[in-house]
């Protein structure tokens, strides 16, 4: 089973959270994909066609020097990556979707 598959079915209830919000093309019709690879990454979120990557953390992630390389690399290749913060998606889920909008529209 690829890495993306498996990190499909055990994702965190952040990212669960999130999916919820971003599937079936609900925000602003754009689609996005779930534990998308990319390179030897695999995105939490992708939306392909606006070239978007929505990474979601926890605490482990903060200053992360591995995150950093993984963002140069992403931006190198023509991406943008905003990355979220996992209570931010489980408890303030329309503000973080807002972000996620606005990054979409620039």
């Amino acid at each position: 089973m690829s890495d993306a598959r498996s990190l499909r079915k055990t994702m965190t209830d952040a990212e669960r959270r999130l999916w919820s919000l971003l599937r079936a093309r609900q925000l602003n019709g754009c689609k996005f994909r779930r534990q998308h690879p990319l390179g030897s990454y695999v995105l939490d979120f992708a939306c392909i066609e606006r070239k978007l990557a929505v990474e979601v953390d926890g605490g482990q992630h903060f200053d992360n020097e591995n995150d950093q390389r993984r963002t140069a690399w992403l931006e190198s290749q023509g991406w943008r990556v905003i990355r979220l913060w996992n209570n931010d998606a489980l408890s303030n889920a329309e503000a973080v979707v807002a972000r996620i909008a606005e990054a979409l529209r620039e």
